[in-house]
């Protein structure tokens, strides 16, 4: 018979302890940790083995060294489990040593980082923004219009000088001999709007605009932005009021000077031009003329299926390039259209420039 004496004293299993324990603690990576867990507890380990001999003892000694052999293999897991969570923590930070980002250096932001937003579009954002909180949406329509659409609908006669040859873009006459043009305002949005809906409208039309005139302050394709709003009760007050707010909030000013002209358009009665102080652009003294306004004529609400009697409204509308001019000082509307990457960069805007009214609207 076999005693416990042979198999494996208490010394021996003291000694193997220790040096197991030893091995833990000299483990310098978790490679190395591994390599000694499986050479202590793998399934063909010193501890595995010393188990795998319980059979060979006699059952009153089997008790006794079992527990001695488990109270080794416990210690040795817990140091193995200790070990780790250092090891582990080492190379945690070892690794974030080499993934380390200096914070205060300037942001690389690459090539999309180069690109800029153009002053027109910008602004257009801009004042999307203001007439968004002032309860407008967006009306969107065709560039290439009808003439009827641009002109006869917005009681605008034949022998005005606005429908010449040397004042519209016409494109060949069709057929029928009707001619398609490119549209020389939005307005004709306007009345698609007020033929496929029924009051009340409140709506802006931006967008690109055509008319035949070249110099510092007009280029041949410009971008407009129109408002019209129709109901039963809407009247010059509101008109007045709903100017004067997207202007203090275009230019981010508290207070706007403003005056009225008497104009004449024949898409409105009455007809005014709109002035403002130029304070809001910090010159103070001087009038600007930033675009035309007026009550929607009745004779436009007729062409569009609205009964006049009803219903009555206003409309303004402005050069989105000239308040870009205005507002960021730039000397040349040709410029906006030059493809000038160093002119783009000086007055261009970061793509997180977002306009927001909380945010601010020019960063």
């Amino acid at each position: 018979m076999t005693s416990t004496t042979e198999t494996a004293s208490s010394t021996d299993l003291s000694n193997l302890e220790a040096e197991l324990l030893a091995e833990v603690a000299a483990a310098a990576d978790l490679a190395a940790l591994d390599a000694v867990r499986v050479s202590a507890l793998g399934k063909k380990g010193r501890v595995s083995e010393l188990m795998s001999k319980l059979g060979t003892l006699p059952p009153e000694e089997r008790k006794g060294f079992g527990q001695a052999v488990n109270a080794v293999k416990q210690k040795v897991s817990e140091a193995l489990d200790a070990r780790k969570g250092v090891l582990e923590e080492k190379a945690l930070e070892a690794r974030l040593a080499t993934e380390r980002a200096d914070i205060t250096l300037p942001v690389r932001l690459g090539p999309q980082g180069e690109g800029r937003i153009h002053p027109v579009s910008q602004v257009m954002d801009e004042l999307i923004e203001i007439f968004a909180d002032l309860g407008f949406r967006v009306a969107e329509g065709p560039d290439i219009e009808t003439d009827e659409n641009n002109f006869d609908k917005l009681n605008i006669p034949a022998d005005h000088p606005a429908r010449q040859d040397h004042d519209t873009f016409y494109f060949a006459p069709k057929e029928g001999g009707e001619r398609m043009l490119l549209r020389t305002h939005t307005s004709p949005v306007q009345i698609r709007t007020m033929m496929r809906e029924k009051p009340p409208i409140r709506i802006i039309a931006p967008g690109r605009v055509y008319r035949c005139d070249s110099d510092q302050t007009h280029t041949p394709m410009f971008h407009q932005i129109e408002a019209l709003v129709i109901d039963e009760h809407t009247h010059m007050g509101h008109l007045k009021w709903t100017l004067e707010e997207m202007i203090k909030a275009f230019f981010e000013v508290d207070e706007v000077k403003m005056r009225f002209r008497a104009s004449h358009f024949p898409f409105t009665e009455p007809s005014m031009e709109i002035d403002i102080g130029a304070e809001a652009i910090g010159k103070p003294g001087k009038w600007l003329e930033i675009g035309g306004c007026g009550m929607v004529h009745p004779n436009v609400l007729k062409n569009c299926g609205l009964d006049p009697e009803k219903y009555q409204g206003f409309a303004f509308g402005m050069g989105i390039d000239r308040m870009a001019m205005l507002k960021y000082g730039i000397p040349d509307l040709r410029a906006f259209f030059s493809g000038d990457l160093r002119w783009l960069k000086h007055y261009g805007f970061s793509m997180l420039d977002v306009p927001t009214l909380g945010g601010g609207l020019s960063g």
